[in-house]
């Protein structure tokens, strides 16, 4: 969706700078870098954000009975929808704890129950497969995953299908790519450097 693109631009939680890279926790650069952690500061930008999630799931899930959140960018967001939508909540660890009850799932534990999984971010959709996979051993029915944004990388949709699971985003690279030379958050000169970025994020050639 274009208008959570701008959104997204606007606040912030999306920068771009093909000038300047990013450099990622992988150590990839990048020309993007996404911090949706920002939509909670701007309570008007949250609402249609969390608003169009909520629509978004209904379309796509609507025999959906429990959220379920990643640790931690997606918990505010999971809590935000799950509350819109009068379901239950709660939220995977990327491991267990190592005190307490042990738990890597904190909520209620209801078996088969129909799961959607609220991200932040898809990049290469590793981390929200773990978090399906580890729901599905745990006896829930995942339905899919939801993210507010996603970088549309190849691994990612390689990874998705070849685990079988549902995916969808609000908004996606190719559109804020578009959205920003229409805004002039970038020049209409940079837009094939970051578009060639993508096509392979670990070739740095995009940079010359």
């Amino acid at each position: 969706m274009k208008e959570i693109a701008k959104i997204l631009l606007d606040i912030e939680a999306v920068s771009l700078s093909p000038k300047k890279p990013f450099t990622w926790a992988s150590g990839i650069k990048s020309p993007i870098y996404c911090d949706n952690r920002l939509i909670l500061s701007y309570p008007e930008q949250r609402e249609i954000v969390e608003d169009a999630m909520v629509k978004l799931i209904r379309e796509k899930f609507p025999e959906v009975e429990y959220i379920m959140a990643t640790a931690t960018a997606g918990i505010p967001h999971g809590a935000i929808i799950a509350q819109k939508m009068n379901l239950p909540m709660g939220f995977v660890r990327t491991s267990k704890k190592d005190h307490g009850k042990n738990n890597q799932i904190e909520g209620k534990l209801i078996k088969g129950a129909k799961v959607v999984v609220i991200e932040d971010l898809f990049s290469t959709g590793g981390s929200s497969i773990d978090v399906a996979k580890a729901l599905m051993e745990a006896g829930y029915k995942v339905m899919g995953i939801v993210s507010i944004f996603t970088y549309n990388l190849k691994k990612a949709e390689e990874n998705f299908k070849s685990n079988n699971i549902d995916h969808y985003s609000l908004a996606n690279f190719d559109e804020l790519a578009e959205v920003a030379a229409e805004h002039n958050y970038i020049e209409v000169s940079e837009i094939e450097k970051i578009k060639k970025w993508k096509l392979d994020p670990y070739n740095e050639d995009w940079m010359k």
